[in-house]
């Protein structure tokens, strides 16, 4: 079955809106009828099995031509609308990529040599594909084509391309409305770029049960985040580990303010540390908190800690998501025993068919059946998986293997703290030496600050962790999906 049809199999005639907010809605119904229509267009005009790039922030052009695309049979590569255009030129040329959907908005600022789709033009083609008959698809479709490609920048080297099937979508999209619970008269507000798994899979969801979305791509004015929960009696919220960092430690009105319908957020592009976690779960009891653990190359999601066990188990991603195994392995991949660190390890049919004409980097990751996710962790007796770093990010100092998230943990305790990034640097006198960047809610007496940072850590820390260099700044640089910039200071 084709993903669409998959989405729409009950929402398909609904007409409640699906998309909320003040500057566009839209039922499922016209979703479902518009994405259609530009199946028609695309698989009159170009066929089948072309990759078509998609750039634009979260609306309803996105939604549509994201679905309209993979509907045809065609591929689509939901990129940044920011992307450099020296990646973007890259991706264009790796994927041989004839037809783009950009947005108007973000048109204005590219150099563009192929054909594109805007705004307009998709109006026009939806006025002439208006009575597209529906039956002339081919229901008979082969799940296990390519739906999507997704690209990931990684820490050095080219884009890689993420190669999703229409299965990979329909399994990580059935797991994740299991453990969610979630139901038609959910309303999600999505702060997530559309072009981010874990926004997509959002999207998905709440397509899949007929739930509804308000889509808010300005989460640096938190007045709006707030109101649009409120306005919209938002069920649900997801957010990256800044998302949580932001709203508890910069925002004057979010502790403070009562949310009456909303019953959880759930929480995963990487680990958000324990404080901000216990911080939000005491001032929002009431409040069902999901911490979950996934990657692109995983569709968008492999484990995830029920609410009810996040004080037993704080500072767990839980265990695997229904339809997925998983496993902390050691070097000779067997898996750990409690308290040893390991490399986690998937399978399912959420995993990815590989990456993009790359089979050398496909074949690293992709092994015997097996994920290899590069996410060191190790397990509890109740086999509990805890995260320690990624493979690269382990620190070697004085012949000591060192997490930096154990020393992040202690120095985020500190409330003036809203951010810190731990990192292995050059030493002339050690050869390694541990480094702290940390980013401060607001302007104080800096020499103060880290005497109140030190004292935790020797309080807390053996001393060959404590930090050697010290580095502060007020703000905190993210990634245009919420994540954090290292190695970026300002």
């Amino acid at each position: 079955m084709n993903i669409f049809d998959y989405f729409f199999e009950e929402s398909k005639s609904l007409q409640k809106d699906f998309v909320l907010g003040s500057s566009e809605r839209a039922s499922f119904q016209k979703i479902y009828l518009w994405s259609l229509q530009l199946a028609g267009y695309l698989q009159a005009t170009v066929g089948e099995n072309n990759r078509i790039i998609l750039m634009s922030q979260n609306s309803v052009f996105f939604i549509v031509s994201y679905l309209g695309i993979m509907k045809s049979g065609n591929i689509c590569v939901p990129l940044n609308p920011i992307l450099e255009q020296e990646n973007l030129n890259y991706i264009i040329s790796l994927t041989d990529c004839r037809l783009c959907f950009i947005s108007e908005q973000v048109l204005s600022f590219r150099s563009i040599n192929i054909s594109v789709i805007n705004e307009t033009n998709l109006d026009s083609i939806l006025i002439k594909y208006k009575k597209y008959e529906i039956d002339s698809l081919d229901i008979h479709f082969d799940e296990k084509r390519i739906a999507e490609i997704i690209f990931t920048s990684g820490s050095t080297g080219s884009p890689k391309g993420v190669m999703l099937s229409h299965r990979n979508l329909r399994t990580n999209t059935n797991s994740i409305i299991e453990y969610l619970a979630l139901l038609s008269n959910d309303i999600m507000t999505v702060v997530l770029p559309f072009y981010y798994c874990y926004g997509l899979s959002i999207l998905h969801t709440h397509l899949k049960v007929g739930a509804s979305m308000v889509l808010n791509n300005n989460f640096a004015l938190l007045g709006t985040v707030i109101n649009n929960m409120l306005e919209y009696h938002c069920t649900g919220f997801a957010g990256v580990p800044s998302h949580f960092q932001i709203l508890l430690r910069k925002s004057k009105t979010f502790k403070s303010t009562i949310f009456p319908d909303l019953r959880y957020v759930t929480q995963a592009g990487g680990k958000l540390h324990s404080t901000f976690i216990n911080e939000f779960t005491q001032t929002f009891p009431n409040i069902d908190f999901y911490v979950m653990y996934g990657q692109t190359e995983a569709t968008a999601r492999l484990a995830f800690l029920p609410p009810n066990l996040l004080i037993d188990k704080i500072g767990s991603i839980g265990k695997a998501i229904p339809g997925v195994i998983l496993q902390v392995v050691n070097s000779n991949l067997s898996p750990v025993k409690p308290g040893e660190t390991g490399e986690i390890v998937a399978k399912g049919d959420n995993v990815m068919i590989g990456y993009f004409n790359d089979e050398d980097a496909t074949s690293e990751v992709l092994k015997n059946g097996w994920l290899f996710t590069g996410d060191m962790a190790t397990v509890d007796d109740e086999g509990f998986i805890y995260l320690v770093a990624r493979k690269k990010e382990i620190m070697k100092i004085a012949g000591n293997r060192i997490s930096p998230k154990e020393i992040e943990e202690v120095i985020l305790s500190v409330s003036e703290v809203l951010d810190c990034t731990v990192e292995e640097v050059n030493d002339e006198l050690q050869g390694a030496a541990i480094k702290a960047t940390i980013v401060l809610t607001d302007s104080y007496d800096l020499v103060l600050i880290k005497e109140k940072i030190v004292k935790s850590c020797r309080e807390k820390l053996s001393a060959y962790k404590i930090p050697r260099f010290w580095e502060f700044t007020e703000k905190l640089q993210l990634t245009p999906t919420g994540k954090k910039m290292k190695n970026v200071i300002s």
